[in-house]
């Protein structure tokens, strides 16, 4: 209880280290996204967590936007060596190459996909038989980062033209885009405290 005689809302300890954190848990994390270009947003920007925490990417997460135009796949698959050069003195941007080649290449896979008449978000959440898959995990530690089904998408992915999405990133961006609910049980979020 809290001074106030509330009950206090129980999160995933994850989202209580920082407030955008917070924010992101709430609103964003684990909830069924299935707009494509945001899901393409989604698997960039989980890409470029590679190595960092999430908080780095999610702080910069509207540069990135303005950066890459908002992720329109069309607009970024269209990319030159000028906007590779723009993009790597964008001091807002984590200023990875490979990362950076990453976006651009990773749009022009999802730009062949679309040209052959595939739904990215269709053909994602197919993998899934469009339902999310809810587990019931009490502690974070029991959570794993890669399962056989992120190495899955992930080969399949690969197989399209994309990179940056081994099977670690794809479980993650899986649990950001909901296609997996791994809210603890005892918050909020969890399905099984919906109300």
């Amino acid at each position: 209880m809290n001074l106030y005689n509330k009950p206090m809302i129980q999160r995933c300890p994850w989202a209580e280290k920082h407030p955008a954190l917070t924010t992101y848990h709430d609103t964003e994390w684990g909830i069924p996204l299935k707009d494509s270009r945001k899901l393409f947003e989604a698997v960039i920007l989980d890409g470029t967590q590679a190595g960092l925490s999430w908080l780095t990417v999610l702080k910069r997460r509207d540069s990135y936007r303005a950066a890459f135009d908002n992720f329109d796949p069309q607009k970024v698959a269209a990319y030159t060596d000028k906007d590779m050069e723009r993009l790597m003195a964008d001091e807002r941007l984590v200023r990875n190459e490979k990362k950076i080649r990453s976006t651009i290449e990773n749009a022009k896979a999802y730009c062949k996909m679309a040209d052959r008449g595939i739904d990215f978000s269709d053909w994602l959440w197919a993998f899934v038989d469009n339902t999310p898959i809810v587990h019931h995990y009490k502690t974070e530690q029991e959570i794993p980062t890669t399962t056989e089904l992120s190495a899955r998408l992930s080969k399949s992915l690969k197989r399209r033209g994309f990179t940056f999405i081994g099977s670690v990133i794809i479980y993650a961006f899986m649990q950001a885009i909901g296609m997996v609910n791994d809210h603890l049980t005892d918050c909020f979020r969890h399905p099984d405290n919906q109300c």
